[in-house]
């Protein structure tokens, strides 16, 4: 196959590290292999799901014949335009939170911080660059897999198609992931907007900049362009920020926000942008009062849609939804026995770790299940996740609202980080640690943390939740001290303090007598 029949792809600014970037996960001058006569397994989307879908089957060195199709780039949004480089910037951002703080900590900055925008854009992309060498078509290649570039779609009950090549299969997997929603907003289109899949691109910072969705991707980008030297207006339709998330949880990170000096506008509705010689204005109202403002950017977080369309899915009959993506049952088979499908065309996940969990069911299911024999489901999985925002945002498992509209009896245990010895040192005493237990019982049923550095913590409590370890037993486990996990533990024996009612206080009191 020539290289001329794929899209070759860029990646602006085309230095030297999106070159690098591009060599490796969409290299100008591959050539897509001669088709095997017959695919034991082939993958369409070489995001996390499939990436984990082929290294895995190809890796098993079972002598699976294994094709992956991917018309983007691979490595997919982690990589590219999620995790890789928005952590990067977050990163750089902490920086200039905690010089804010400094003063508090007793350390006086002599002169007025400057950050340089094109450096810490530099930056990421050197790390996006550096790293995608693991998700590279060159890596995948060694690995046994017959990678192809371009764009697949089914062309009968048992075949893909990708340029002019035919791809027989046994089996197939549906990974093609989920891109930004584009708001129903007059003149958006036409003013232009960013989303995480283009924000990245940035080489001169925008002096005024308005992000669209109060949800954790928003939240995570208000909150690192205002420490880059930005000013935010953040757009939210709901009432406060953050609707999924604990509402305690929400409220300390929307004050948190106001005072980095992010504007919140509220409960809004978002009517029109018109381009004026200074930039971009937004219109919008709140409770019927009309206002505007203008900015040099705009960026917009408000959701993701699955990326169904191409696919020829009704070929297969594999039923999808354009909103809700592939259906999917809990063992991530399709409406078609032989396709199944993993990661955010399928999931309200849409997390690499749920997209790499997915994977690996998909793996279990499809190749090593037979007759459905010691298939795992789905909605086995105890999902942690994370909002990353300073202070981070933290959960795993049930929600109070949750468990009380399913009927579940709980408690919940509240540890203030203001009573732990490690985060008062550190001067990071705003935020949490809940635990919700089944009444009557130290099963843990959900946590969430509001903490600097929280999700670094959730994964005890996952891990505890995972293997069916209770409050009695974590509080038998030794926390080094001090460290703000210690609120684990505090938690813990919490716990073990209810367990001494009355009547095991007297029968404490008579062993004492004979020890």
């Amino acid at each position: 196959m020539s290289t001329t029949e794929f899209e070759r792809i860029t990646v602006l600014p085309m230095d030297e590290y999106n070159q690098n970037l591009v060599a490796n996960v969409h290299p100008s001058n591959w050539v897509n292999p001669q088709p095997a006569d017959d695919y034991d397994l082939v993958v369409i989307g070489a995001g996390t799901a499939g990436l984990v879908v082929a290294a895995g089957a190809a890796g098993l060195d079972l002598g699976l014949k294994v094709a992956l199709i991917e018309k983007n780039l691979m490595g997919g949004d982690c990589l590219n335009v999620g995790c890789i480089p928005s952590k990067s910037l977050i990163r750089s951002a902490r920086t200039v939170g905690e010089m804010w703080k400094a003063k508090d900590l007793g350390i006086n900055i002599s002169q007025h911080i400057e950050v340089d925008f094109a450096t810490v854009m530099a930056r990421m992309r050197r790390i996006r660059s550096s790293i995608s060498d693991h998700d590279s078509a060159t890596r995948f290649k060694n690995l046994g897999v017959d990678v192809f570039l371009g764009e697949g779609k089914f062309a009968s009950n048992n075949t893909v198609q990708v340029g002019d090549k035919t791809l027989k299969f046994k089996k197939a997997v549906i990974a093609t992931g989920a891109r930004a929603v584009k708001p129903a907003i007059n003149g958006l289109e036409t003013a232009g907007y960013l989303t995480n899949e283009t924000v990245f691109s940035l080489i001169q910072k925008p002096d005024k900049l308005a992000v669209i969705g109060g949800g954790p991707i928003g939240c995570e980008l208000a909150q690192t362009f205002r420490r880059l030297g930005c000013e935010v207006t953040l757009f939210h339709s709901g009432s406060h920020i953050l609707n999924k998330e604990d509402g305690e949880a929400a409220a300390i990170l929307q004050q948190v926000l106001i005072a980095e000096g992010i504007r919140l506008v509220l409960n809004c509705k978002l009517e029109e942008v018109v381009t004026v010689t200074e930039g971009k204005r937004l219109y919008f109202s709140v409770n019927g009062h009309r206002d505007s403002v203008t900015v040099n950017e705009i960026l917009v977080g408000a959701g993701r849609a699955p990326n169904v369309e191409g696919l020829n899915l009704e070929m297969v009959d594999v039923e999808y939804d354009k909103h809700q993506g592939v259906k999917v049952n809990d063992y991530l088979q399709t409406t078609n026995s032989k396709i199944y499908a993993a990661g955010d065309i399928c999931m309200d996940w849409k997390f690499t770790h749920a997209a790499d969990a997915a994977a690996r069911i998909v793996i279990k299911n499809m190749l090593f299940s037979p007759f459905g024999v010691g298939r795992t489901q789905l909605s086995q999985l105890v999902m942690p996740w994370v909002t990353y925002t300073d202070p981070e945002i933290a959960h795993v498992g049930m929600y109070a609202d949750e468990a009380e509209k399913m009927g579940i009896d709980i408690t919940t245990i509240k540890i203030p980080f203001s009573s732990v010895d490690r985060a008062i040192a550190d001067s990071e005493q705003l935020g949490f640690l809940k635990i919700h237990h089944k009444t009557g019982s130290d099963q843990i049923l959900g946590a969430t943390i509001v903490a600097t550095h929280a999700g670094e913590m959730i994964s005890e409590i996952t891990t505890a939740m995972v293997n069916k370890i209770g409050l009695s037993k974590l509080s038998s486990v030794i926390h080094p001290y001090p460290t703000q996990a210690e609120a684990i533990k505090k938690a813990a024996d919490t716990y073990r303090r209810t367990l001494l009612t009355p009547k095991t206080k007297k029968i404490l009191e008579f062993l004492t007598k004979f020890s």
